[in-house]
């Protein structure tokens, strides 16, 4: 007799329940997502003696007020202005942008000019205040 042996294992994996999941997990950072809001940060405290080089300086006031190397800038001409900076720089291969932000500046503004600094391909660094 020729009996035939069905040990077949069924190679099937159901999707339906990870979709579940998955929208879940979507609704769960949305949601969670727009009730986070950036709050001013204070400069980080170092005690490191480590000194940078600083070839460009951007300070950031908390009223959004920008100055490159002390000239007074628009936020609308910051990028220029640091183009401009970056190239009359002495030192162009190693330019470095040192952000010193006030106490209470919103986070967003040093992204801006970190965003900047890379576009340009120039290093940027953001001043720490000394532990005490």
């Amino acid at each position: 007799m020729g009996l035939k042996k069905r040990n077949k294992v069924s190679a099937e994996f159901s999707m339906s329940s990870l979709t579940d999941i998955i929208f879940l997990l979507l609704i769960f950072f949305m949601l969670t997502s727009t009730l986070v809001k950036i709050q001013p940060f204070e400069l980080p405290k170092s005690d490191s003696k480590t000194v940078a080089s600083t070839s460009i300086v951007v300070t950031i006031e908390n009223g959004g007020r920008f100055t490159v190397n002390n000239n007074e800038v628009p936020a609308r001409q910051l990028a220029n202005a640091l183009r401009m900076a970056v190239r009359t720089s002495d030192n162009r291969d190693n330019a470095t942008v040192t952000i010193v932000a006030e106490i209470g500046t919103p986070f967003d503004h040093v992204m801006d000019v970190m965003k900047i600094a890379n576009n340009l391909r120039v290093n940027a660094i953001i001043a720490t205040e000394p532990k005490s």
